[in-house]
């Protein structure tokens, strides 16, 4: 964190993490007020996305360490630069990741412009990680807690973007952080971690979806072509699902488990094969388009470790830039469920590289 007391305005989703990162800013020293964002409109209610007891939460946080708290609503940022995005990605048949693009163009782009200008000399989140100068550039680190490690999330940030953010609770485990938050008063210590789509929250994701996108349901097909079932509707699938196919007792077959191995979007036809380790399930390469590199664009081939989703050890990997512009992946180990959309993030050692989207 920055030694000189500063303006510093705290992202306050109404959890600990960022109840926490206030308390840690405030003790510091610093001149802290918080924000709350609400991003989404229309079927917004307690039962999704609990806005209400949230900024309940946020304000009695807020009074207890003496803070203003400001309400900022930034919807139609939202749905212009991360649901649009959300949704055609859906459509083509991929299955995105949100909370990395709504990382970037809302919690560190909206959100750090409504901080800068108030006069604000930073930004701070209850994320889970950790930053590094290093002469005139800015390193992305792991936390120091392994295990709550949000660094993956914050892939797409850009210097400019890290220059004006602090992460206070990436210095602690999150046993400490409840630990704190409980010593101090706080009576969200033992809130649960949100979960859910980045601001739209906890909802019955095949409704949800289907109010935007209409489903049209298809065959269900092995890898050898039979078909076997039929599916609701194919972007509602991703790669290595298992549940929800509805295909137990296929006659005169074992009872292994079906997962999906594949999306024809064409064909409107949803390609499994049974078993947990069926060769369709696992890959050594794949492409990946738009790589942002946080620090500098790397010498290529590259030898490095990455992660194809939140929370995967690190998988070493020789990274080539293409001639078509596009990058491949190739791991020393095969690689269980790659699943085109999602975001493989770059990694050496706990310096966060980078990321990108996966395309094949």
């Amino acid at each position: 964190m920055t030694n000189k007391s500063s303006y510093i305005i705290v992202g306050m989703s109404g959890g600990v993490d960022s109840s926490v990162a206030a308390y840690l800013l405030k003790e510091a020293g610093h001149h802290v007020e918080g924000v709350f964002m609400k991003n989404w409109e229309g079927d917004d209610t307690d039962t999704y996305c609990a806005a209400a007891s949230d900024i309940a939460d946020a304000q009695a946080v807020c009074d207890l360490l003496g803070i203003n708290l400001h309400t900022v609503n930034f919807a139609d940022q939202y749905w212009e630069r991360v649901f649009t995005h959300f949704l055609e990605t859906y459509r083509n048949g991929y299955t995105p990741n949100p909370d990395i693009l709504c990382n970037k163009e809302i919690k560190f782009r909206a959100f750090l412009d409504y901080a800068k200008n108030r006069g604000a000399d930073f930004i701070a989140t209850g994320h889970y990680a950790r930053t590094q100068r290093q002469n005139d550039n800015i390193h992305l680190l792991k936390s120091i807690d392994q295990q709550k490690d949000q660094s993956y999330f914050l892939s797409a940030l850009t210097q400019a973007q890290l220059e004006h953010s602090l992460f206070p609770v990436g210095e602690l485990s999150k046993q400490t952080v409840r630990a704190t938050a409980k010593k101090i008063g706080l009576k969200n210590h033992a809130k649960k971690d949100s979960t859910g789509i980045c601001f739209i929250g906890e909802r019955k994701f095949k409704i949800f979806l289907n109010d935007y996108l209409p489903a049209k349901s298809g065959d269900i097909e092995t890898v050898d072509g039979e078909k076997i079932g039929r599916h609701d509707g194919v972007m509602f699938y991703t790669i290595g699902q298992r549940q929800g196919l509805s295909l137990g007792g296929q006659k005169g077959k074992a009872e292994a488990p079906w997962y999906v191995v594949k999306k024809e979007m064409a064909r409107n036809v949803l390609v499994v094969a049974q078993g947990n380790d069926h060769p369709a399930l696992y890959t050594h390469h794949l492409i990946v388009k738009s790589i942002h590199w946080i620090h500098q664009t790397p010498c290529f081939p590259l030898h490095t470790k990455a992660k194809t989703r939140y929370r995967q050890p690190d998988q070493a990997c020789e990274i080539s830039l293409r001639t078509d512009g596009l990058y491949e992946v190739v791991f020393t180990e095969a690689q269980r469920a790659i699943t085109p959309g999602q975001s493989i993030v770059f990694y050496e050692g706990d310096i966060c590289l980078g990321g990108g989207v996966i395309i094949n």
